[in-house]
């Protein structure tokens, strides 16, 4: 019988949740050491119950710190004679970097493009918050429990939080890419009590991406396509017309050279006419537009209304505008003394 003089664990590993210490043919005795190092906790084992737990630190051990072991091995006179245990230790520090993604697409119901498949990529962090209920739930009597062996598990549960996040949130598909920080921060609130339930803490969560259906994604390019053209239609189909004269030009063989030459002479006709009109809209762009000549006015001495020049009488108050020769009835000046039609006198 070999006596345990220094029970330790050196973590080497970087996906190791858990680890039992092989005790092999060896015993605890009385004043055994344990040392707990920093991101570890340890706990006794008896028989698969769960006993004592020991926290990072270095102990001598004796029935003052495993009341629960002495309470389950019946030491009624304390711990004298070596025995055996199963003794585990748990890696608490956090596993970061954790990839999740949507192995089957979530059906979306947008507003605008109605049931939409979408797929989802990311990453999450978790460490062990409750030894007792992770083990009980999970790990049981292992000898080895590391990330692999949980993550198809703890990755369905964040898909599913997914689900749920997104048709909560009521976010436009469009607009998902723009409010990933927010979705992760509903995945996260929602996925965090599923995780407790196992002893575990989801420490971070994290959307990476979003990718569409590709369906959806060739008509949001051709609509944005379009959405550009159609301030430019004309010069457009001007260019469209230009690349293919040019390209009827080129290939002049299989109707022969006349047909080569008119299709040469009908190219340059059409480039003359679009050139032409072009020109034509350039200079009716810049060209003034003609301005209609104005009708000259004048001031009514009377009421001040602006009247038209060749009015005779005021259309606001009936004054007399214009001075004619009583006599003759000839248009004279305000200021005439005779008429200059019949010399009547007229100051």
């Amino acid at each position: 019988m070999g006596l345990l003089k220094n029970i330790e664990w050196t973590d080497t590993s970087s996906n190791l949740i858990i680890w039992k210490y092989p005790i092999n043919k060896d015993h605890v005795n009385k004043g055994s050491a344990l040392t707990v190092r920093e991101s570890q906790v340890a706990i006794f084992v008896d028989k698969g119950r769960l006993a004592d737990v020991f926290l990072p630190g270095f102990y001598k051990l004796d029935t003052q710190n495993m009341p629960i072991l002495t309470k389950l091995m019946s030491w009624k006179y304390g711990f004298e004679t070596p025995f055996k245990s199963d003794i585990y230790f748990v890696n608490t520090k956090q596993f970061t970097n954790q990839k999740w993604g949507t192995t089957n697409p979530i059906l979306v119901r947008d507003k605008d493009y109605g049931a939409v498949r979408i797929r989802g990529f990311g990453n999450y962090s978790f460490k062990v918050d409750d030894v007792y209920v992770f083990m009980q739930n999970l790990s049981g009597t292992n000898t080895k429990f590391e990330t692999t062996q949980i993550s198809d598990y703890l990755r369905s549960m964040v898909v599913s939080g997914i689900s749920d996040a997104i048709g909560e949130s009521k976010i436009a598909v469009l607009d998902m890419a723009a409010n990933l920080q927010e979705l992760s921060k509903i995945v996260e609130t929602k996925v965090t009590s599923d995780f407790k339930e196992i002893g575990l803490e989801l420490t971070n969560f994290v959307f990476e991406s979003f990718s569409l259906p590709e369906e959806l994604e060739k008509a949001l390019d051709k609509n944005t396509s379009l959405g550009m053209m159609r301030g430019n239609m004309d010069v457009y189909t001007q260019m469209e017309t230009l690349e293919a004269m040019k390209e009827a030009a080129k290939n002049p063989g299989a109707a022969g050279g006349t047909m080569g030459a008119g299709m040469g002479l009908g190219m340059g006709m059409g480039l003359g006419n679009i050139f032409a009109n072009n020109m034509q809209q350039m200079s009716n762009m810049s060209a003034p537009k003609e301005q209609k000549p104005q009708a000259s006015t004048k001031t009514c001495p009377n009421c001040n209304a602006v009247v038209n020049a060749n009015a005779k009488f005021c259309p606001e108050c009936g004054q007399k505008l214009k001075h004619v020769c009583p006599d003759c009835g000839t248009e004279v000046k305000a200021n005439a003394k005779f008429c200059p039609e019949c010399g009547r006198k007229l100051q």
